[in-house]
């Protein structure tokens, strides 16, 4: 389903991603991690086009994601789903509305969106605060209307850059069992984090990276950094 093989990603004279190559098959739950500055969101921004590795190749699917042009870049997105620590959700609209932009943006016809909405909305906890503004939501709240927007396209793969990064430990906990949820739905879960606590008590894939560059890749890892 997605494969790095042999990527590198250069700024000027300094590489940030060196010769990493690995791949993740369909319904895996992998966990990458590694300290700030590692290299996880550079290797996530490259799998989602936003940038090119200086040399290797990248594939999602039947996509040959570094050699695509940024036109088609959309068509590679509607697989995926993404969710960032900062959340970045639409201020002035409320948690359903939200929803229904992404929705919108994918071409879903208006009786589509008007029934799946609710649905995924109460699937992450939030069906009695659908029509609460953004800024009336809490934290973990935001974070659950983020992961609806990711899943309501039926994604491929859901991919999480440091979800819980500004969540106290209840409402990350929310987040992560929500995770596990859509994994066993049958979608891929790409999880970056660098949380030990998490990552040692998910026991699933562990990809752990530094400066750059893989240490270890292990089933049922732990969160191990040399």
């Amino acid at each position: 389903m997605i494969t790095f093989n042999g990527v590198s990603k250069k700024y000027g004279p300094n590489e940030v991603i060196s010769d990493i190559s690995f791949k993740i098959e369909p319904g895996e739950f992998v966990s990458l991690v590694g300290r700030s500055g590692a290299g996880k969101s550079t290797l996530i921004k490259m799998l989602i086009g936003e940038e090119k590795p200086t040399k290797g190749r990248i594939v999602f699917g039947s996509y040959d994601v570094a050699r695509m042009k940024s036109k088609n870049l959309p068509f590679l997105r509607r697989h995926m789903g993404i969710i960032f620590q900062d959340f970045r959700l639409l201020p002035r609209k409320t948690a359903y509305e939200n929803v229904v932009f992404a929705m919108e943006v994918a071409g879903r016809p208006d009786r589509e969106i008007a029934e799946i909405t609710p649905q995924v909305l109460d699937l992450v906890g939030l069906g009695n605060k659908m029509h609460n503004f953004i800024n009336e939501l809490s934290g973990g709240e935001r974070q659950r209307v983020a992961i609806a927007r990711a899943m309501v396209n039926h994604p491929d793969v859901i991919i999480a850059d440091e979800p819980t990064g500004n969540l106290d430990p209840i409402n990350t906990w929310g987040i992560i069992n929500l995770l596990m949820k859509i994994n066993e739905l049958g979608t891929t879960v790409i999880l970056a984090t660098h949380n030990k606590d998490i990552v040692n008590q998910l026991e699933k894939r562990v990809i752990s990276m530094e400066d750059g560059r893989i240490l270890r890749d292990e089933e049922k890892g732990k969160y191990i950094l040399a």
